[in-house]
């Protein structure tokens, strides 16, 4: 996924809605890269590491990959892994950054409004403690992906859709750290954690050694335990989530088959039209001419 953040205008409508998106973002910061990317973005958002920053809102920020540091004026420092939120609460210092040495993935969504007054209002989360942890949950990040999508498409009406797909995000974090506390299953985690890093690299081929070093069992015992409980094995799951983005790139975008092919780092047009075409009963092509 390419680097992408939007502020978005807020009309009367949004405020009376009284659950408005302000902006939304994803960005990957290599290791040793210089952090805060600061060109963009307006000056109200801008900030360094030794000055820190203050905002007028909420926002909730993910962390995918890599990991960091998280400070603020109302709660000590904190390390921050991937699997890791953070929220930033109107009017209280702060700052974070990735370490030097992985670099990051952060994706987040900036909100406001008399609703989320209410919500934090009841300590549902708390400037005292802003640091949660949902884990490396697909549900979750295939919503904040929506998120994006929907802000680039830019159909009608798509701030209150995504201010309702926040109000999932919200409701789902925290159901996610209280169900953390409560189940401790390896079996569970690890099937959560593959779903995540599947959802994580669409953009090519599956790397299995590069996930059999993140669980915690031989690949046979995690195949099977796969398959029980998604019905497919790995492979197979990976490659019809790739062939489910392409359908969607296909309808949503004007990316031709040989530019969907490449960004999703199949080996040739060929190979990935023949795919296509048998999970989906028709080419590539004759799909795109069917959603025109």
């Amino acid at each position: 996924m390419n680097n992408f953040h939007k502020y978005l205008a807020i009309t009367e409508l949004e405020e009376t809605w009284g659950f408005y998106v302000t902006t939304v973002g994803y960005s990957r910061i290599e290791a040793n890269q210089d952090y805060p990317h600061n060109q963009g973005h307006p000056l109200t958002h801008s900030f360094t590491w030794n000055k820190g920053r203050i905002l007028n809102g909420y926002y909730l920020v993910f962390i995918s990959k890599g990991k960091g540091i998280f400070e603020s004026a109302l709660s000590p420092s904190a390390e921050i892994e991937a699997g890791t939120c953070f929220f930033l609460f109107p009017g209280v210092w702060h700052r974070y950054k990735p370490d030097p040495k992985s670099g990051w993935e952060e994706y987040w969504i900036g909100f406001r409004g008399s609703y989320p007054d209410e919500l934090m209002n009841k300590g549902l989360f708390s400037p005292s403690q802003p640091v949660v942890s949902p884990g490396k949950n697909d549900s979750l990040l295939t919503q904040i992906k929506r998120i994006l999508e929907e802000v680039r498409s830019g159909s009608p009406g798509y701030h209150q859709v995504i201010s309702g797909i926040t109000l999932q995000i919200l409701g789902l974090v925290h159901a996610l750290c209280a169900r953390t506390n409560m189940v401790d299953d390896e079996d569970v985690q690890a099937v959560e954690k593959a779903k995540f890093y599947f959802r994580e690299n669409l953009e090519q081929p599956l790397d299995i050694k590069e996930l059999m070093r993140q669980m915690p069992m031989s690949y046979s015992k995690f195949r099977k335990l796969f398959k029980e409980v998604t019905g497919e094995a790995p492979h197979q799951y990976h490659l019809n989530l790739r062939l489910d983005k392409a359908r969607e790139l296909l309808s949503t975008t004007n990316l031709n088959v040989t530019e969907v092919a490449y960004n999703l780092g199949f080996d040739s047009v060929f190979y990935f039209s023949k795919l296509f075409k048998n999970k989906n009963g028709v080419s590539p092509k004759s799909y795109r001419g069917k959603t025109e």
